[in-house]
């Protein structure tokens, strides 16, 4: 009897679910998104297409932008391009890739040819007279012919090059999206021919292989579900080429609604503190192109959908000013190169859409024509963020620190008006981030505005950079990075290398972060590892940092210091890093074992202005037990002139 029970219920069971899972097939339509929800947006949305920008045909409009001292160069550099041959872009140099791993040669020509499209149209919109519609449509044909508009390193089969599959890359929706708003913007000026082919590779390319990857009719592109940048990026390319050119509302209403649904797999690649393990520059592309796809959205819909308006994309958002080390400078976390900073007009959008009140970002006129057309467009006319209500403007100084406890990334400052001028940046973490590298524990040190001990940031990319090989790298793996090295062994790559956090002491005169970065290292006699943080704000400021090893038997042991600047011994167990305005003195501590300083150039390819040195300081001899302590501090300005 009880049998037959478990029997009915579990078939009982089973219908429900089945009735549920069929109930939300029927929903979610076989095309993959909600039908009611396409229903409701498409009542949103206006007759026609809509794109960012405003159409040549309102003069009116375009008359503030071509009065703003931005505008001032396009028409000139716009008659450049007149007398200038569309570069050569041949198949063979498509082939230089999967041939040799160089992806700069094929992306500085295309690079050339796609920048053709946003200067020449900007210029016809402030001119209006017609003088660059003919080059225009001469590019729309150069870039309609090309065999693909993915891009060699995300082909590495050659399977788009070959025309066995349509793709959809960074590339293909950037191209795609600045070809659908040039469209928009020109409209009947463009010849009948020229509008076509715009359209027809568009759907071919774009909007056809879109559709039938969300209805399931093939393989999804890996970004679609991915969390990272490529989310971000592809969803705004492909819905901003659509809402811009596709006449019909409900059609234009399905990209919407799959952008609701896909994009949230982006928020998902932030920590909940809205840390961006990608690094700035990623978060300055992607997150960029996440607000674009929401403006666009929210415009369209007249503010009804926003998908900004949740706190994980708010918190997203609140990364660019979170991050800031102190006096503009920024840790180059991840791939980042040490000179990236965060985008002026994201920077102008999240402060006033979020109500952040950062002066210096809101004092600066986003409007202009830098970036792709859609960018230049959303920025040069009215949005979301220029309309709203300006918050109170913040005090202009940032707080004594930003703490990312999801991420295990801190960042440590002075106190306003104190006598101190040291600032760091001190990063746990994990090696399976986003754009990872091998860097549990690595900080930064900026004096004044100096990073004068760093992580060097990214190499310049290659095959080689997104492979199996890519921890080959001595600047993507651990060697490239102020951290230990245990047993003759750098740190190991995954998840489970991480900086665990056994301790966080924060007050107004210091701030002591402790890690366990044992994890991190694949050596068998390594029993332990800590590594504590400590940073003063008393007097000129100091940061100490402390690695405690213990092993079940002898082993080699050091840690390093990174640096793109000059060095020089100053006393038996000191150094000094300095420039030619700012000095710190490295006081060195190994509980009286002997240790040895090799410095080593890190020869990579690096993003980097020049290569950096790894100042490797290593104790002489194995132990069962080893303890190194730096204390780095600002040297004082007459022994460092003395010094030097």
């Amino acid at each position: 009897m009880k049998e037959t029970t478990k029997r009915m219920l579990l078939i009982a069971t089973s219908m429900y679910v089945g009735a549920i899972l069929l109930l939300d097939g029927f929903a979610r339509g076989a095309d993959g998104v909600d039908h009611a929800r396409v229903k409701y947006v498409a009542g949103l949305l206006s007759k026609g297409p809509k794109g960012f920008g405003v159409p040549i045909t309102d003069t009116n409009a375009w008359e503030k932008p071509a009065k703003n001292s931005s505008f001032k160069g396009v028409i000139a550099e716009a008659e450049k391009l007149l007398r200038e041959a569309i570069p050569d872009q041949p198949d063979d140099l498509y082939l230089d890739y999967s041939r040799t791993g160089n992806r700069t040669r094929w992306q500085r020509v295309s690079g050339r040819r796609r920048g053709r499209v946003g200067t020449l149209v900007t210029a016809e919109c402030l001119e209006n007279k017609g003088r660059f519609i003919p080059a225009f449509e001469e590019i729309v044909r150069a870039l309609c012919a090309e065999r693909t508009w993915v891009m060699p390193a995300h082909d590495r089969g050659l399977t788009n090059f070959n025309g066995k599959i349509v793709d959809i890359d960074l590339g293909s929706s950037m191209l795609a999206w600045s070809l659908a708003t040039a469209d928009y913007l020109l409209a009947e000026k463009l010849g009948p021919d020229a509008r076509r082919m715009i359209r027809d590779n568009l759907e071919q390319r774009i909007f056809k292989p879109y559709e039938d990857m969300v209805a399931g009719k093939r393989e999804r592109n890996w970004w679609m579900t991915t969390t990272n940048n490529w989310n971000a990026v592809c969803l705004g390319g492909v819905t901003g080429s659509a809402l811009a050119v596709i006449d019909s509302p409900e059609r234009r209403a399905f990209f919407i609604v799959a952008a609701e649904q896909y994009s949230q797999n982006f928020l998902k690649g932030f920590t909940d503190d809205g840390y961006c393990s990608e690094g700035l520059g990623y978060w300055n592309y992607g997150y960029g192109y996440y607000v674009m796809l929401s403006e666009l959205i929210h415009q369209a819909t007249g503010g009804k959908v926003d998908i900004l308006d949740n706190e994980r994309a708010k918190a997203a958002g609140r990364f660019g000013a979170a991050i800031e080390i102190d006096n503009g400078i920024y840790p180059a976390f991840a791939d980042c190169s040490v000179r990236t900073r965060p985008s002026s007009r994201l920077m102008y959008f999240v402060s006033r859409r979020f109500g952040m009140g950062l002066q210096r970002w809101e004092q600066d006129d986003p409007a202009g024509p830098g970036g792709a057309l859609y960018e230049s467009m959303m920025y040069s006319f009215e949005n979301s963020a220029s309309l709203a209500r300006p918050a109170a403007a913040d005090s202009g100084q940032l707080p004594i620190r930003s703490w990312f406890d999801k991420a295990g990334v801190l960042i440590c400052r002075p106190r306003p008006n104190s006598q101190s001028q040291l600032a760091v940046a001190l990063k746990g973490g994990h090696n399976a981030e986003h754009h990872n590298h091998n860097d549990v524990g690595s900080f930064v040190v900026v004096l004044g505005d100096n990073p004068l001990l760093l992580d060097p940031g990214s190499e310049v990319y290659t095959a080689r950079t997104f492979s199996s090989r890519r921890y080959d790298s001595n600047v993507l793996n651990s060697f490239g990075h102020p951290v230990p090295v245990v047993a003759g062994k750098l740190q190991r790559t995954g998840g489970n290398a991480r900086g665990v956090i056994l301790n966080q002491q924060f007050t107004d005169g210091a701030d002591t972060l402790v890690l366990d970065i044992s994890s991190a290292y694949d050596a068998p006699e390594l029993k332990k590892l800590k590594r504590t943080f400590l940073y003063s704000r008393t007097g000129p400021g100091a940061l100490t940092v402390t690695d405690e090893a213990a092993f079940s038997k002898a082993s080699t042991f050091g840690t390093a210091l990174v640096t793109l600047d000059k060095w020089k011994k100053v006393g038996a167990s000191s150094l000094m890093i300095y420039d030619s305005d700012e000095a710190l003195q490295v006081d060195i501590e190994t509980n009286g074992a002997d240790f040895e300083i090799k410095a080593e150039t890190i020869d990579e390819d690096v993003t980097a202005p020049r290569k950096p040195i790894r100042l490797g300081i290593n104790l002489s001899k194995p132990a069962a037990a080893a303890v190194i302590t730096l204390k780095i501090a600002p040297m004082e300005k007459g022994k460092a002139a003395g010094e030097r």
